[in-house]
């Protein structure tokens, strides 16, 4: 039998101090129906992950249990909730701001804002490392594009944009970022790397802190603007991408310019004719997985598709998709938090039962965040997938400039 709810257990002023962190946050659009937690896909999977249970302790103003309940960091904070109620109460927003209200974050969530903030990126790559990586980067492409002339553009001013991208593409998988310049090259792109901030991701995004948020954003807008250039396209990491489009909305005063995700402009590209592509290349059957930031948060959700109808034979799509699509069980810090692999994979089987269902080979993952947990969940769940970024897809499909035209895209 539940605990009764005692009269004097109840704080009327939480309410109002929580609208106050979310400017206006109003709490009787709630009708209490519960199609918020009918729409989590982890209510039943594990402990703690009832959205309708959480709102209403902060309605009724259960202080003390609503700061303790181990909801606020055990959300995935993916927004699934929201696009069931019918009234639209965005439960993340409300996840967020009792998270930036601890003192100190659960995990490595800290640990990474700081260094951070000291360092300029998420992975504490220090400049001579980032200075050596693309030195040997600019000499691999050399030899794998057959251009003893190739250069990076660092630090390039007016150019069409700059590229921010994710610390793990310079730290640990620098392959990943030699494929992306791969497609700039044969775009024939006018862009430009910084030599100062570069680093498009913002861990704060997930643990609440609005000064730390700007602290972390303001120095990769600062240099779009210092370079001039035309727009900032981020990586694929649905976070960064949020993070980026988040900062520019609510915080930046400074000169104006698109946000934009590397999947509109690959969608920009082929439609324009400037890569030249043979989905003859990626024969196996693929599915899309829809990051949650991406996707159901800031609406990308054609251009990645328009890009993979034309670089893969076989594409197959899961059901939902969308912004109805399922969370793949790591957003919100879950990478960072403190929170066992073995949760991480319970949350998981949804999304692993999409893949299964579409028969596909190769999971495209276009998020640094998620290719981590479909990776992990790959090798737990014993799939047989492989998981690629699409930059990874493209790059397969690319042709020479002199090698003949593939057969135009159905």
């Amino acid at each position: 039998m539940a605990e009764p709810i005692r009269v004097n257990d109840l704080d009327p002023t939480l309410r109002e101090e929580v609208a106050g962190l979310l400017k206006g946050y109003d709490f009787s659009n709630c009708l209490t129906c519960g199609m918020c937690t009918a729409g989590c896909k982890y209510s039943d999977l594990v402990e703690d992950n009832d959205p309708r249970k959480f709102i209403r302790k902060v309605a009724l103003g259960l202080r003390e249990e609503v700061e303790n309940d181990p909801f606020v960091w055990s959300c995935n904070m993916c927004e699934r909730c929201t696009v069931e109620c019918p009234m639209g109460v965005n439960i993340a927003a409300l996840t967020r701001a009792f998270r930036g209200k601890t003192a100190m974050p659960p995990g490595h969530l800290q640990h990474i804002a700081d260094d951070h903030i000291r360092t300029g990126n998420q992975m504490a790559v220090e400049q001579l490392d980032y200075d050596e990586t693309l030195e040997w980067l600019e000499e691999e492409l050399q030899k794998e594009l057959n251009d003893p002339n190739y250069k990076i553009p660092i630090d390039k001013p007016d150019a069409d944009f700059m590229f921010g991208f994710n610390a793990r593409e310079v730290k640990h998988y620098p392959h990943e970022l030699q494929t992306i310049l791969h497609v700039f090259y044969a775009a024939k792109a006018n862009y430009t790397l910084s030599s100062r901030r570069w680093d498009a991701t913002n861990i704060c995004l997930f643990t609440g802190k609005n000064d730390e948020f700007q602290e972390i954003s303001r120095p990769l807008f600062e240099e779009v603007e210092r370079l001039n250039a035309k727009e900032l396209i981020v990586t694929e990491c649905g976070h960064a991408f949020r993070s980026s489009k988040m900062f520019q909305r609510s915080f930046w005063k400074g000169k104006q310019f698109p946000v934009r995700h590397i999947v509109e402009l690959y969608a920009d590209w082929i439609k324009e004719g400037r890569l030249k592509l043979d989905k003859s290349k990626n024969p196996l059957p693929v599915t899309l997985h829809d990051p949650c930031n991406t996707v159901r948060k800031e609406g990308v959700y054609e251009p990645q598709r328009y890009v993979i109808k034309h670089v893969v034979e076989d594409y197959r799509e899961m059901n939902p998709d969308g912004k109805y699509n399922i969370c793949c069980g790591a957003g919100g810090g879950a990478l960072a938090v403190a929170a066992t692999k073995q949760q991480r994979m319970a949350k998981a089987k949804p999304k692993v039962d999409q893949l299964v269902a579409t028969g596909a080979k190769i999971g495209c993952i276009p998020c640094h965040n998620c290719i981590d947990q479909f990776n992990d969940m790959n090798k737990f769940y014993k799939l047989g997938m492989k998981m690629h970024h699409l930059s990874t897809l493209i790059e397969n499909a690319l042709v020479p400039d002199d090698a003949p035209e593939a057969p135009a895209a159905e």
